[in-house]
């Protein structure tokens, strides 16, 4: 059906030639829009719900009085369903640090909510099946957890920022129970103040897609990055760094990257370094944790990227 009305606006109501350039772009731009608009309402609504059991205070509470392991376990899950891009995780990042939870448990949740949550997933899915979806939510939680981990037994509580842990009063929480009505409110009012904030990311990034799909060559980007290239992989996760966008605005962009032939764990890679190392999210983490800390932290993640990178590439 969704085809059927990006193809009727494409080459009825825009008149564009089978077969051109501009007419392929288009109708990439046309159909993915719309589907993408569509399955992020839906998903976003029912995940809202569900986050309406888990605020902020809670999470913190649960998180604090596990053991670390299994808290770097359920932070990392707890990511999924938390916010979507990784400026808007670092706030929660920092009240967890604040609360006194581990800090490799917090880095837990930081790695994982940027990278797997619920726009990655509905989009994972809606582009590429659950099977992708599937490898990709396993690859980021396996990041997610080690990460956390290894950060943890480093222990380098001494890099965050003192005034930080001035915070921590061991204070409770209130937490305040809702009625079904006021969580389906409260989904609806998270759905449109979410769609608000990430709908130009969306388009821009699908307009990107598309410009990827229909005007660049086949063979210029696995030239430089394909599966003969032995640095593919990290080439990929260097590009992306700079390149800070959520996951609603480069899974569009990862989806064309992968028509013109790149390997899935190039692209898996790709995707995780723009979603997870963005240098907006290092420009504010660096207000609570000292630069020996951030250094730590990109390193390993970048390491472990790779290495996910290449995994995925010599098993798929």
């Amino acid at each position: 059906m969704l085809k059927v009305i990006s193809q009727y606006i494409t080459y009825s109501l825009l008149n564009l030639e089978h077969g051109s350039h501009l007419a392929d772009a288009v109708d990439f731009f046309v159909y993915d829009t719309i589907k993408i608009f569509l399955l992020l309402s839906v998903i976003i609504f029912i995940v809202s719900i569900i986050r309406s059991f888990f605020p902020p205070e809670k999470t913190k509470r649960i998180l604090s009085h596990k053991k670390e392991f299994i808290g770097n376990i359920l932070a990392a899950l707890l990511g999924i369903v938390t916010p979507f891009c990784s400026c808007s995780a670092v706030p929660l990042f920092i009240g967890f640090i604040e609360a006194g939870v581990p800090l490799g448990v917090t880095f837990s949740f930081l790695i994982s909510s940027p990278m797997v949550n619920e726009v990655a997933i509905v989009l994972l899915f809606g582009l590429f099946g659950w099977k992708v979806t599937a490898i990709y939510i396993g690859a980021g939680l396996l990041v997610a957890i080690l990460g956390g981990l290894v950060i943890g037994k480093l222990k380098l509580e001494k890099w965050v920022e003192e005034y930080v842990y001035k915070f921590h009063n061991g204070q409770e929480y209130a937490i305040i129970k809702q009625t079904f009505k006021e969580r389906l409110q409260y989904a609806k009012d998270s759905t449109i103040d979410i769609l608000k904030r990430i709908w130009l990311y969306i388009i821009i990034a699908i307009g990107i897609g598309g410009f990827i799909h229909g005007y660049v060559p086949e063979d210029f980007l696995v030239r430089y990055a394909g599966p003969g290239n032995p640095f593919a992989v990290p080439i990929a996760v260097l590009l992306g760094v700079p390149l800070y966008a959520n996951a609603a605005g480069v899974i569009p962009i990862v989806y064309a990257l992968m028509e013109k032939g790149l390997s899935m764990g190039t692209v898996l890679a790709f995707m995780m370094a723009v979603t997870a190392l963005s240098l907006p999210e290092m420009i504010i983490l660096r207000k609570v944790l000292k630069i020996q800390l951030l250094g730590v932290f990109f390193g390993i993640m970048t390491l472990t990227i790779i290495a996910v990178g290449y995994l995925f590439n010599a098993i798929l």
